[in-house]
């Protein structure tokens, strides 16, 4: 599995590991408006010239850390839901998992940073193309692993409802939980990924089908007869 990458500056070279794991924390640390050149320099421990080398300007370097952390977050996560599957994990446990090393290992991080907000709006600001790119590649392969559930036996869709539907719902439950104001607490957020996958994979409320009758019928099933 490939994850997009595309925030490498021309004619730079390629910063290795240790690196942007640096410029992570400097960006956490100190913000992005507060933080220039020299300072991120200084922070990774580097000089101003040999950053350079590296990074263009402080938007580049600021791309290419969302960039790391995302392909680094997008690897991890799968390979999380992959050992929950060996272990003989629930289709929930595999999805949380995955929920939960994808999105909360980046957000622990980042809500632990006095420069959340900040931070949050700078990545909307100057790296929406990197952002798309990864939603639309989790959301396939989050989709693809669902068909796999399916085919194993963990987990059967109802009538109408599609794997990518599936997909959709969970990423964008999972950004709901991230985008939460006030944000959730670092260690409450695995809770909330759970709670979040378990309500869209499973429903969690019935819904009458008319007044009087006893007769009851899922979320799900509900919306399919509004479809029809």
């Amino acid at each position: 599995m490939a994850a997009p990458s595309g925030a490498m500056a021309k004619g730079k070279i390629r910063p290795n590991p240790t690196l942007m794991q640096r410029v992570e924390k400097a960006f956490l640390d100190h913000g992005y408006s507060e933080l220039s050149m020299r300072g991120l320099a200084s922070a990774c421990d580097f000089s101003t010239r040999a950053l350079y080398h590296y990074f263009s300007n402080k938007g580049q370097a600021f791309r290419s850390s969302v960039q790391y952390q995302n392909d680094l977050a997008l690897a991890a996560g799968f390979a999380a839901g992959r050992v929950r599957w060996a272990d003989g994990g629930s289709a929930l446990d595999i999805v949380a998992e995955i929920m939960n090393v994808r999105f909360g290992e980046t957000r622990r991080k980042a809500n632990a940073s006095r420069h959340l907000v900040e931070l949050n709006a700078e990545v909307f600001k100057r790296c929406n193309d990197i952002v798309t790119a990864v939603a639309l590649f989790f959301e396939a392969e989050l989709a693809k692993l669902v068909t796999e559930l399916e085919s194993a036996g963990l987990l059967r869709l109802r009538q109408g409802v599609t794997p990518d539907q599936v997909a959709q719902a969970l990423a964008n439950g999972a950004r709901g939980v991230n985008q939460r104001l006030p944000p959730v607490a670092p260690d409450d957020l695995a809770a909330r990924y759970r709670d979040m996958c378990g309500f869209i994979l499973y429903g969690c409320a019935d819904i009458p089908v008319a007044r009087g009758r006893a007769q009851r019928t899922s979320v799900v099933e509900h919306m399919e007869s509004g479809r029809s």
